[in-house]
């Protein structure tokens, strides 16, 4: 999907001669979600590194696109030495880091975490003007309206499916969360969200089996032994009697369009 994104952006020009100053020429990445809105919207040679993780499958989304990109060492010397015009950031990035960057002369822009489809589409026309490149940020913006309008299941009668999303150590996300807005995309009801429980939260195991939604959405179980792993393969998870669904959490990890692509497949899990 990634690359059928970024095909969204060819053959768009990078800069228009009246913009009022060049964009930045060496733009250095600190964190996993600029990382990614970095490479949709970069243009060749413009992003000099990204942040290690990017690299990851279970994090990154984009993390064939990452092989491509240098990384760096993941401290304040290291972006030093790459003598960056621009570095990119997010909210909870450490501020010590990026303070001592600022004393030290270099532009440092940071981002909000993404709760809502249209902050993520705040924040892909910030990355573009900040990249000095607009008009392909609006036309990826533009892109992500569509396609999140063709996804929407049709209107039905309320009450919605419910689904409930649960984590390792028993965790889940509840309102004010991107994963929330995605669920609400794909036609259901969030279980947590109706408890009251707000931001990433815990769901007691008891309350998840009374509460019997319609769609179960677990955390991967990664195969390296893990006491927070182990509550997903608990017997009760197991007997729960209610459709199951898969969705890679790198999708929903950082607020970019391929958000959209758990959209599709909470949709796809539907009766």
């Amino acid at each position: 999907m990634a690359l059928a994104l970024a095909a969204v952006l060819a053959g768009a020009p990078f800069a228009r001669s009246d913009d009022p100053k060049p964009p930045p020429r060496r733009v250095v990445s600190m964190n996993l979600c600029t990382d990614q809105l970095a490479m949709l919207l970069a243009r060749p040679g413009q992003l000099v590194a990204i942040s290690p993780i990017a690299r990851d499958p279970v994090s990154s989304a984009m993390w064939r696109e990452a092989e491509t990109v240098p990384i760096h060492a993941d401290s304040a010397e290291a972006v030093l030495g790459l003598a960056p015009d621009l570095v990119l950031a997010g909210a909870w990035d450490p501020p010590a880091t990026l303070a001592l960057l600022r004393r030290l002369g270099i532009r440092v822009e940071t981002f909000p975490v993404e709760r809502s489809f249209d902050d993520i589409e705040a924040n892909v026309l910030r990355m573009g003007d900040l990249l000095g490149n607009p008009d392909d940020a609006r036309r990826l913006a533009e892109a992500m309206r569509t396609r999140l309008a063709e996804l929407a299941p049709p209107p039905e009668p309320e009450p919605r499916p419910r689904a409930a999303l649960y984590y390792a150590n028993g965790y889940t996300s509840g309102a004010d969360t991107l994963a929330d807005a995605i669920l609400a995309a794909a036609g259901y009801a969030n279980v947590a969200a109706e408890r009251g429980i707000a931001g990433l939260g815990s769901l007691p195991l008891e309350l998840l089996v009374t509460e019997r939604p319609e769609l179960l959405v677990l955390g991967q179980d990664y195969p390296t032994p893990a006491l927070a792993q182990g509550i997903l393969r608990h017997p009760v998870l197991r007997a729960l009697e209610t459709r199951r669904a898969s969705v890679a959490d790198n999708l929903w990890v950082c607020g970019t369009p391929l958000a959209l692509d758990a959209v599709a497949d909470l949709i796809a899990a539907r009766p």
